[in-house]
């Protein structure tokens, strides 16, 4: 519908002025029409007119990143989407960031620049608050407090801003939850404590997966379409339990549309050297076994650069080999190039370009054409 009228005039038509009465009918018109022109809900279409996603390719896999965009993971900029691909020698089909919840706000700025580039983003949404400390248990924006709906005024300008935006994006909601350092992790909300009743089923697995479904439906019930959800796990949990292994956590196939891992090597010096593949197959042989048709992506991946412990040049290079070539499920991979400073002040430099030798063999691994460095599109079905 057009504009209804000038703000502030009460004109209708030349030299005609309404009584108060006429105005009050004028209203309940205006009122009606407007209800009945309403739309349903939705994301806003493409130039073809319609909703578009992320497909799943039926060869190749796709490349993408994540490429240090500050401490809170969400300063994007072109020139380092661009920096990126020129040293590695490839475009990315996905481009990654964070948009955290003690930000109050969506990152239409950040998306926009990364869809107009040509890339799918995805976005890491946490559910957490400043100062962002690992290890620190629950804050304001817990998964109890989700559940109750304190945030979901929160929840749905998000998705308002994400189905406004209407172009393929991807979510990871609350990653990593198998672990014990996010505040969401099932450790701090009852870890393996029986339900009542419900035989291998444990209170922290079994609040995550609530507060899960909660923000999807309220998202999807916004029109937000555009969005693909990624269910995220470590490869290993944290503690290594049958209660906090991935399928304890899954919310179920109507909530998920990819499955997701973080696969990392050693990240500080204090942690054990270990080669790519043992860090792949058991992890993979878990996330198969949860859902038997879902797409699999490597939503994190890398490694630090210990020259004294390990090879990160044959890290990368066996890692996309096998990532390409095995586990056939696997249908992207995102790699962390980031440089980080530790509390003891020694340096974590997961960048690809962290020696000569781990660009040489990312830029000649990832120049296989089977790795796919254009988004394939499809619409929403």
């Amino acid at each position: 519908m057009g504009e209804l009228g000038e703000a502030g005039t009460d004109r209708v038509g030349p030299g005609t002025h309404l009584s108060a009465l006429g105005k009050t009918q004028l209203a309940l018109v205006l009122v009606l029409v407007l209800v009945g022109c309403r739309k349903p809900l939705t994301a806003t279409p493409n130039e073809t007119g319609k909703i578009m996603q992320l497909a799943v390719p039926t060869t190749g896999k796709y490349t993408g990143a994540y490429i240090d965009f500050g401490d809170q993971e969400d300063d994007v900029s072109l020139e380092a989407i661009e920096d990126f691909e020129t040293m590695v020698g490839k475009h990315q089909a996905i481009i990654a960031s964070s948009s955290y919840w003690g930000e109050q706000s969506f990152p239409t700025r950040n998306l926009e620049l990364i869809s107009r580039h040509g890339s799918v983003p995805l976005v890491f949404w946490s559910p957490w608050d400043k100062p962002y400390l690992q290890k620190r248990g629950p804050d304001r924006f817990s998964l109890t407090e989700i559940i109750k709906g304190t945030w979901d005024s929160y929840i749905d300008r998000w998705a308002d801003a994400a189905r406004a935006f209407g172009k393929p994006m991807i979510v990871s909601f609350a990653n990593e939850m198998n672990g014990d350092w996010f505040p969401w992790s099932g450790w701090y909300y009852g870890a393996n404590k029986p339900m009542p009743g419900q035989p291998n089923k444990w209170e922290g697995p079994e609040t995550f997966k609530k507060a899960y479904r909660h923000v999807v439906d309220r998202v999807r019930a916004r029109g937000a379409t555009n969005i693909q959800w990624l269910f995220h796990t470590n490869n290993y949990s944290e503690p290594n339990e049958t209660w906090n292994y991935p399928a304890a956590y899954y919310p179920g196939s109507n909530y998920v549309d990819w499955l997701g891992m973080s696969i990392y090597g050693e990240q500080i010096g204090e942690d054990d050297w270990s080669p790519i593949e043992p860090l792949i197959t058991w992890p993979y042989e878990q996330m198969c076994a949860v859902d038997p048709t879902k797409p699999i992506m490597v939503a994190e991946w890398g490694a630090g650069e210990f020259p004294r412990k390990g090879n990160k040049a044959t890290f990368i290079r066996e890692g996309l080999d096998l990532l390409r070539k095995g586990y056939p499920r696997i249908k992207a991979a995102v790699y962390w190039h980031e440089r980080w400073q530790n509390d003891d002040n020694t340096y974590s430099n997961l960048r690809v370009n962290s020696s000569v030798e781990s660009l040489q063999a990312y830029r000649a691994g990832v120049a296989n054409p089977a790795w796919l460095g254009k988004p394939i599109l499809r619409p929403v079905k």
